[in-house]
């Protein structure tokens, strides 16, 4: 006797085959995606990377090789970094730009922090417009302020000193106002009106709660102004007249006319000094790098 079969066991089996195949065609995919990725991350860091590594290539040939193109020297060469220091006065330049760099990352820092926690915690009648109108202040190009700022300045005897390229970092900055409010808004209310229960003070609950708890915050905007305060060169440009004075991007300036285009045509003096200008940038961003990730990643996802 027969015993009949019966084809609805096929189902499964049929549909497993049909699923299985996109299923197997996904882990490809997703893999060609990956590579894709990882080719256009690694043409564009070469894309960024060859300006410095060019720089640091030039910097070790001599003169008549400077421009050569080749990234490895056919004749390596340290004697630039002796004659830079012999030429011009870079430790000096190196310490005024270090001053400056400190004193404005730390002054805008802190100014911005406590407008940013006003605005955060205080409510007020028009705060929103308030907010408002310091956003809008950054639509306003730094040419419409420059004289106007030159002049005030001049009038309280400033004009070629550090303290122009530094104080106006004390009355804050409009971005970092607003990257800073950003993380406070994230802070949870009740820990405010706990410590406000405890006896904390206004002050004490900005500088021994929100601060310590926007610490990526805080590292992100050190960062971003440590960075556009060394190579400032506009108002280095403006306010310095001395070279006893000058921060290392006007003195690059005062090199480029002197052994430049404009002068004797020792590049290989210029390129070398823009190494050793660049190279403390790259240092610091590599030792806040975990801050300045964490800083930009939060910062996005604050509402």
């Amino acid at each position: 006797m027969t015993v009949p079969t019966s084809s609805a066991p096929t189902l499964p089996g049929g549909l497993a085959a049909e699923t299985a195949a996109p299923a197997a065609r996904r882990p490809l995919r997703s893999r060609v995606g990956r590579g894709v990725v990882v080719a256009l991350l690694i043409g564009f860091s070469i894309v960024f990377l060859y300006p410095f590594v060019w720089l640091v290539s030039a910097s070790l040939k001599p003169r008549s090789d400077v421009f050569d193109n080749r990234l490895i020297p056919e004749t390596v060469t340290f004697r630039n970094y002796v004659t830079v220091w012999q030429e011009a006065p870079m430790l000096l330049w190196l310490g005024n730009t270090l001053l400056v760099t400190v004193l404005a990352a730390l002054a805008v820092t802190l100014s911005s922090a406590m407008v940013a926690w006003g605005f955060a915690y205080y409510r007020f009648r028009g705060r929103t417009l308030l907010f408002a109108l310091v956003l809008g202040s950054m639509m306003l190009p730094g040419a419409v302020t420059m004289i106007p700022v030159f002049l005030i300045w001049n009038s309280l005897g400033q004009v070629d000193t550090l303290t122009p390229l530094w104080a106006g970092n004390l009355f804050g900055s409009a971005f970092y106002i607003f990257l800073l409010r950003q993380f406070f808004l994230g802070l949870p209310r009740e820990l405010f009106e706990a410590a406000k229960i405890d006896g904390a003070g206004h002050w004490a609950m900005f500088w021994r709660i929100a601060l310590p708890l926007c610490r990526p915050a805080l590292v992100v905007t050190l960062l971003f102004e440590f960075q556009a305060a060394w190579t400032d060169l506009m108002r280095p440009l403006i306010y310095l007249r001395d070279s006893s004075h000058f921060t290392i991007p006007r003195g690059l300036k005062a090199l480029v006319d002197q052994f430049g285009s404009g002068g004797e045509f020792r590049w290989e003096i210029i390129v070398t000094a823009s190494v050793i200008t660049t190279v403390p940038m790259i240092v610091l961003f590599f030792l806040g790098q975990r801050h300045f990730v964490a800083g930009i990643a939060t910062g996005g996802t604050k509402g």
